[in-house]
């Protein structure tokens, strides 16, 4: 029987109601943490809170944080949100991308790209099972999907053992599956992989594909299965707003409404309205 874990405890899906497809609600990334860069630090419950109720306001009932360990992810901060605001909140299970890997990863007295490198493939997916199985971070609270990412054109040694390790957790646990993509590159490469492992691509949903907004790209994506996130609303410097209409556009002319999702992948200070950077926000 198909159900959603949360935060707060496995759901129905019909009870999810609208949904963020991607985003930040609290996290501390190491690394940039240890490069001192503030911007990415969403370290403020209180902040937070208050954006996700201009979600709320507008209707909105869950939102998937994309938020894996390598990226500073907080459970039990997460948690509270969830419970302080209604919202329900799908947490994050897996790896991020390579780049994020020279950051020490807590309680291993090490990097996560040492720990990666020291572990095997196998080691790898016992791990992320754990985070859906048992619980992420020390806690009891556990994920409901598992994530990988690859680099900017390229998918390095280790990630392609990471997510290759993911591939497995999924199939050990039927977690459905979340990938970064840099700048919208390495899509079917990622895609190609999945297919390879046994994976169905129906399970996947791509991150960050507006970043590369080729409508070529975007149907032979979609032509697998798999769904695509359009997260980067509202970021003009990447893109006007109607190059994006236009490539959602395409895709519902070609029938793959219902493998559309809209995130706002807000992870910045300066992108939310209530950390004192005047930014659009949640809502």
């Amino acid at each position: 029987m198909s159900f959603i874990r949360t935060l707060t405890g496995d759901i129905d899906p019909s009870e999810l109601g609208l949904t963020y497809a991607h985003d930040h609600l609290f996290c501390i990334p190491p690394l940039w943490k240890e490069k001192k860069i503030d911007d990415f630090m969403i370290d403020d419950v209180e902040a937070s809170i208050k954006d996700v109720e201009l979600f709320t306001a507008q209707g909105g009932q869950a939102v998937y944080d994309a938020t894996a360990i390598d990226y500073g992810r907080d459970p039990t901060a997460l948690k509270t949100i969830s419970e302080r605001t209604g919202i329900k909140i799908i947490a994050t299970a897996g790896f991020n991308k390579a780049v994020m890997w020279p950051g020490q990863m807590a309680g291993t007295g090490g990097t996560f790209q040492q720990w990666i490198d020291g572990h095997s493939r196998a080691e790898i997916r016992d791990h992320v099972v754990g985070e859906v199985t048992t619980g992420m971070d020390g806690t009891n609270l556990r994920g409901g999907v598992v994530k990988f990412g690859t680099g900017y054109n390229t998918i390095s040694a280790s990630e392609d053992k990471v997510m290759r390790a993911v591939l497995d957790a999924h199939k050990q646990t039927g977690a459905p599956l979340h990938s970064h993509t840099e700048m919208g590159t390495m899509i079917l490469e990622q895609l190609a992989i999945v297919k390879a492992e046994g994976v169905d691509p129906t399970r996947l949903t791509i991150a960050h594909v507006d970043r590369n907004p080729d409508p070529w790209l975007h149907a032979k994506a979609a032509q697998s299965g798999a769904f695509l996130c359009f997260d980067g609303i509202s970021r003009v410097k990447y893109h006007p707003e109607s190059v994006l209409i236009d490539c959602i556009l395409q895709l519902v002319k070609r029938g793959h409404e219902q493998q559309l999702m809209i995130g706002g992948d807000i992870a910045r200070r300066t992108m939310y309205r209530n950390y004192g950077e005047g930014g659009l926000g949640l809502g």
